[in-house]
C-alpha cells in the first residue's frame, strides 16, 4: 500500500516524519450504543439495589455499572471518576459508537448546579451522551435544544427541592394536608419552567381551549396561499 503523501510535500522538499493522517471512519462499520452506568447513594445505610436493577433492565451489564456509597459533598468520588474515564476510553477506541453515560436520576450525579452543568459540558466535549432514567428530566440530555435550559434550571433546584419538601402541604385532593412527593414537586417545576420558556405557546393553547369550551373557533387560521398555475 502506498503511504499517504503529506499535503505540504513538493518538489525539492525532503521527507520528514510527521503526524500520520487519521483514518477515516468506514461508513459500513456497524454502529451501536455502548452504555456505561453509574449508581450512587449518600450513606452506607442506603440501598443501591433499586438503581442497579433499573440500570440493568435498561440493558447495561453489571460489569459496566460503577457504584459507590458516598456523599455528593465529597468532591472526589473514585467510582464516578472511574466511570467517566471508562466512558472516555471507550469513545476514543470506538468513535463510531454512541457512548451513553447513564444514571437513574440527576441527583445521583451531584446536587451542586455548577458541578452538574460542568459535568454535562464535559460529557458533551468528549462526545459522550448523558441519559437519566427518572427524575425531572428523564431521557437523553440534548445540549443544543431547550433541554439545556431545563437542565440548568433543575441543576440549580436539585438541592433545594428536598430541603423545602417537608414544608409544603398539598391543598386539595386525596393527599390534602400531606407533604407532596419530590416527584410531584419536580413535575410542578417542569410545567412552570415550560411556561416560562414558551409563554406565547402556553397562552395560545389556553385561549384555544377556552374557545372550544364555548363552542367557538380557536381563532383565525393562517391563510393558505393559492396553488401556483401549472
Amino acid at each position: 500500500m502506498t503511504p499517504a503523501v503529506p499535503a505540504d510535500r513538493g518538489p525539492g522538499r525532503p521527507w520528514r516524519p510527521g503526524t500520520p493522517p487519521s483514518a477515516p471512519i468506514d461508513p459500513d462499520l456497524p454502529s451501536a450504543d455502548i452504555r456505561i452506568g453509574y449508581a450512587r447513594c449518600s450513606t452506607l445505610g442506603q440501598d443501591l439495589d433499586s438503581q442497579l436493577d433499573a440500570l440493568s433492565k435498561h440493558g447495561i451489564p453489571r460489569e459496566k455499572i460503577f457504584s459507590e456509597k458516598i456523599s455528593t459533598r465529597v468532591r472526589v468520588r473514585p467510582k464516578f471518576e472511574e466511570a467517566l474515564r471508562t466512558a472516555r476510553e471507550v469513545k476514543a477506541h470506538a468513535p463510531y459508537c454512541r457512548v451513553i453515560f447513564t444514571v437513574y436520576e440527576m441527583k445521583r450525579l451531584g446536587r451542586d448546579a455548577a458541578e452538574l452543568t460542568a459535568l454535562a459540558d464535559h460529557l458533551t466535549a468528549h462526545g459522550l451522551v448523558l441519559k437519566m432514567l427518572a427524575g425531572p428530566l428523564p431521557g437523553i440530555y440534548d445540549p443544543t435544544g431547550p433541554s439545556k435550559l431545563l437542565f440548568a434550571f433543575f441543576a440549580a433546584m436539585a438541592e433545594t427541592v428536598e430541603q423545602i419538601q417537608p414544608y409544603l402541604i398539598v391543598p386539595t385532593g386525596k393527599r390534602k394536608g400531606q407533604n407532596p412527593s419530590v416527584a410531584s414537586i419536580y413535575r410542578a417545576l417542569t410545567e412552570h419552567a415550560k411556561r416560562e420558556a414558551y409563554p406565547e405557546a402556553v397562552e395560545q393553547a389556553h385561549a384555544g381551549f377556552a374557545a372550544l369550551q364555548v363552542g367557538e373557533a380557536p381563532g383565525p387560521r393562517p391563510a393558505i396561499p393559492d396553488r401556483a398555475p401549472l
